[in-house]
């Protein structure tokens, strides 16, 4: 008889152990990059984008029509 695990109990371990170390991939990277924006806070940086381009062509607007 064969004193080494079966091949069922090698696959298994083997599954057990990817899952282990994917879930600590995430789990280090998620803590490294912290928690994501909110909803609110979402809005607020596409309120600031928004405006931002509104100014970039009212500055446009000015450039161009000026004596020419």
């Amino acid at each position: 008889m064969s004193t080494s695990p079966s091949y069922r109990a090698q696959l298994i371990g083997s599954f057990l152990a990817a899952f282990l170390i994917i879930v600590l991939a995430v789990a280090a990277v998620t803590a490294a990059i912290g928690p994501g924006l909110d909803s609110t806070e979402l809005r607020e940086r596409q309120e600031l984008q928004e405006e931002r381009q509104e100014q970039r062509e009212d500055q446009l607007d000015e450039d161009n029509s000026g004596p020419g």
